[in-house]
């Protein structure tokens, strides 16, 4: 086995990405014709679904394989902290998990009921809790093993809730996960930096077939829940608190887009006396589209204000706590016009 010292670790984190993406680049189109080839196809069969062609899924399962394969390689390449492959191993378990969920709700008919997959991903998410992946910071213990549960689930319904546009919820994840990275680089959590590099990645390659509109496919729930995960799993591995407390909030702003979509619809749906989990067209972008931006626009925006977000979440971390408490309230006061903005569409006509 290579062994690398600890100023290597760059150019290791490098040759992750640059491994994930080409791997990724090389699998998608094959897991599209094994899609073609079984019909594994997202159908517009019902009223919520907003393309009109049948679209081959398992761009999902392309991400998935890519990113474990680039981890495996980049594992040969370093002598990694005990620490750190335990922390993996958590990722690898849970995350294979979820992956199975996702290929068995894009493949069987009609998929799963929303209780089933929940069932799944809080298996899922306590598989953490056993890898000491988790809520650090809040106390009794009890109390923190419950609210990561609750994080790690509404973090992978987030990511599947705002996959509903060519390269939203895939441009999203590559700027979380880069978010993730540059927050974590200064305090040398190798497996956060690692996974977050070849998350970025695996997902960078799986976006030209996504967009595509020749050789289009989809991620599925396969992509969009592991995503979610290994997401979720970086949100808890990293320090956010070197300078002050309120660091800690960080993780909000970096996944802001996906967490405010699935509160924005939630809270439509509730006011329309719907469950929040059946499905609608009540999403912040399906509502930019109504008032007539492009997609390309509105995946654009979304990105952009992704990037926005995270660069706060990065200032928060390292400023003074007074002048990071106006930033998270600064942002608070936007979303909440802005949400108030795009309520007033009516996205029925």
């Amino acid at each position: 086995m290579f062994g690398l010292n600890i100023h290597s670790y760059p150019l290791l984190y490098l040759i992750g990405f640059l491994t994930a993406v080409t791997l990724s680049l090389i699998l998608s189109p094959i897991f599209r014709m094994i899609a073609i080839k079984y019909d594994i196809m997202d159908h517009p069969a019902t009223a919520v679904k907003t393309h009109r062609e049948p679209t081959p899924y398992l761009g999902g399962a392309a991400i998935a394989l890519a990113f474990i394969l680039s981890l495996i390689l980049v594992r040969t390449l370093s002598t990694y902290p005990a620490g750190t492959l335990r922390s993996l191993r958590g990722i690898f378990y849970g995350g294979s998990l979820i992956l199975l969920l996702g290929l068995v709700d894009d493949i069987v008919s009609g998929g799963l009921s929303f209780k089933e997959k929940f069932a799944v991903q809080f298996i899922a998410s306590a598989i953490f809790l056993f890898y000491d992946i988790q809520l650090n910071f809040i106390h009794p213990r009890w109390l923190a093993f419950m609210l990561t549960l609750v994080w790690v689930t509404g973090i992978m319904n987030s990511m599947n809730i705002i996959d509903i546009m060519d390269g939203l919820s895939s441009g999203i994840a590559v700027s979380a996960a880069l978010a993730f990275l540059f927050i974590s680089l200064p305090t040398e959590q190798i497996y956060v930096n690692m996974t977050a590099a070849v998350l970025a990645g695996a997902v960078l390659g799986f976006m030209p077939y996504n967009l595509s509109k020749k050789k289009k496919m989809f991620m599925g729930d396969t992509g969009s829940l592991f995503i979610g995960y290994v997401l979720a799993a970086l949100s808890l591995g990293t320090e956010y608190s070197t300078e002050h407390n309120a660091g800690v909030i960080a993780p909000l702003l970096i996944l802001g887009v996906p967490i405010y979509d699935t509160l924005f619809v939630a809270l439509l749906r509730y006011r329309k006396g719907m469950s929040p989990f059946m499905g609608s067209k009540d999403h912040f972008a399906l509502r930019l589209e109504k008032m007539g931006f492009t997609r390309p626009q509105i995946v654009s925006m979304a990105v952009a204000a992704s990037v926005t977000l995270s660069f706060a979440a990065w200032l928060t971390t390292r400023v003074w706590f007074w002048y990071a408490i106006p930033i998270y309230v600064l942002v608070f006061v936007i979303c909440w016009f802005v949400g108030v903005w795009l309520a007033k569409v009516n996205i029925e006509k």
